[in-house]
């Protein structure tokens, strides 16, 4: 089970089905290779991480994947959980945490400075990509099938969006 306290109320959901961790592990290793701390030619920069746990205010989210620039969190804590918000977070849709992620996440990202979201769902073949604005979010791409990837944050790499889905 996955547990998240959101406004005061405990949130559980089951692990998610196979297609969501495939497109998690997928965009997991990709970011990580360009972006992360084993750069392998790309601008490097990040710290990229599957399902951290975030302590933020009085909310407990666990985003499918978030990242750091290390300009900001120079080091990798030793913790169990993170208290600063991430520069960027993707949820991974499932039809059982869609509402949560869009009605109930995305305003608490906000409201913590998170500077990009994706919004990803692997069996509509999707992401789109938001970035925040005066306490906004704002469109910045949608992108489907086998669509090129140069998004920002992560705009320096390209990949196709089809090496997301099994």
């Amino acid at each position: 089970m996955v547990a998240e306290v959101i406004g005061g109320v405990l949130h559980m959901q089951s692990r998610p089905a196979s297609p969501h961790v495939y497109t998690a592990t997928k965009l997991t290793s990709r970011l990580d290779r360009y972006f992360g701390e084993d750069d392998d030619g790309g601008p490097g920069g990040w710290w990229v991480i599957a399902e951290p746990e975030l302590h933020l205010a009085d909310d407990i989210l666990a985003p499918d994947l978030a990242g750091w620039r290390k300009e900001r969190m120079p080091e990798y804590p030793e913790v169990p959980y993170f208290t600063l918000a991430p520069d960027w977070t993707c949820e991974i849709l499932s039809p059982s945490t869609r509402k949560m992620d869009l009605m109930e996440k995305r305003p608490i990202y906000a409201r913590e400075g998170v500077a990009h979201l994706w919004l990803i769902d692997p069996l509509a073949h999707t992401l789109e990509a938001f970035e925040l604005r005066d306490g906004e979010w704002v469109l910045i791409a949608t992108l489907k099938d086998d669509d090129e990837v140069a998004v920002r944050p992560f705009d320096a790499v390209t990949f196709k969006l089809d090496t997301l889905w099994p």
